[in-house]
């Protein structure tokens, strides 16, 4: 990967997973006490996550927070991350919708408490100024499987190699550091699953049930999950860091999967939806989908904690001036003669990409 500038400090999107997890999105009120309360928190976030983690120092607390969009232009302005955009839905054998958010907090910890506190402390924060699009609470299942009976995440990268999945580097020199994350809750059709033969289940998935040892490429279909979510480029394969997590409602029926994938470049992850959802040949779709559907589909940009504890409530996006010879400066991309990026008024001394 890139070398980060030392003095970056990238958020925890490569942390090792966690037994329990609360994964929050919301859109942000029209407003400039919005954008102004959503950026004081964004300054507050770290020593909120210290406070509340000092509680219980093995607790394993952390909080990913990832950015939308039309939030970032209403947030900062100039200059975006280069590969930030909304969700693109995909329309093919099955639906990946596109659902309203702007913020997302990644929420994890060893114990479901912590994760809580934290959750309500952001959101008391954030009261009045926002609407939760969604909100889940996840658990580890068993020894780390889906509700559906599989272990999920198998061939996650680790330590070095997540951080090289995950991490912007020299692509975007504004913004190296940060990260792009794509969310998805999955609803599951259990009883329609558990009709399905372990065997048949087992090709759909592409390993064994019991074991978790992956299929023999001649056993696998080439619609199996592990097939057309594995992507290559120049014959290197190209890796992203999922932390999904079950959930469930039992009363209302509901039984789940929360998708959350981190990767230096959204098009990874759009790459390996457009393979499941369209199909690689089209036609060619996971077939998992025929039991598990999409309900909600969100991108967000993650900036370094260095870039979130800069920032000050009147960070805003600087106002547009008028056409002039000033046109013939640098590019947005490049520093301003105060040596900032234009981004807005950051805490003096603090660090920023």
């Amino acid at each position: 990967m890139d070398a980060v500038l030392p003095s970056v400090v990238p958020q925890p999107v490569a942390a090792r997973l966690t037994r329990a997890a609360i994964f929050l999105v919301v859109t942000l009120e029209p407003g400039l006490e919005a954008e102004n309360a959503a950026r004081k928190l964004f300054g507050n976030l770290s020593g909120l996550l210290r406070a509340v983690g000092f509680r219980d120092l093995e607790g394993g607390l952390s909080c990913v927070l990832g950015i939308g969009s039309d939030a970032w232009d209403r947030l900062f302005g100039a200059p975006r991350p280069k590969d930030l955009h909304p969700f693109r839905e995909i329309r093919g054998s099955h639906h990946a919708v596109a659902t309203p958010g702007d913020l997302l907090f990644h929420i994890r910890a060893t114990r479901m408490d912590l994760c809580f506190e934290l959750a309500a402390q952001i959101m008391s924060r954030l009261a009045g100024f926002v609407v939760t699009e969604d909100e889940v609470h996840g658990f580890s299942y068993f020894d780390d499987r889906d509700l559906i009976g599989f272990v999920d995440g198998t061939e996650n990268p680790v330590d070095a190699a997540a951080v090289a999945a995950t991490i912007i580097g020299g692509e975007d020199p504004d913004f190296a550091g940060g990260s792009y994350v794509i969310v998805q809750k999955y609803l599951h059709d259990l009883l329609a699953w558990n009709r399905v033969p372990v065997a048949e289940q087992e090709r759909i998935i592409g390993r064994e049930k019991l074991s978790d040892i992956e299929l023999d490429d001649a056993a696998k279909p080439t619609y199996a999950h592990n097939v057309l979510t594995s992507i290559e480029e120049n014959g290197e394969p190209l890796e992203i860091l999922r932390d999904n997590m079950p959930f469930g409602d039992i009363g209302k029926g509901e039984f789940g999967t929360y998708f959350i994938g981190y990767a230096r470049s959204p098009r990874r992850i759009e790459t390996m939806l457009e393979n499941m959802f369209i199909g690689r040949p089209p036609g060619n779709y996971d077939r998992l989908l025929d039991f598990s559907r999409a309900v909600t589909g969100t991108l967000f940009f993650v900036p370094t904690a260095s870039f979130l504890d800069a920032v000050t409530p009147d960070a805003g996006p600087a106002p547009a001036a008028a056409p002039s010879a000033a046109e013939n400066e640098p590019s947005h991309s490049s520093p301003r003669r105060d040596g900032s990026l234009g981004i807005g008024s950051l805490r003096k001394g603090a660090p920023h990409e």
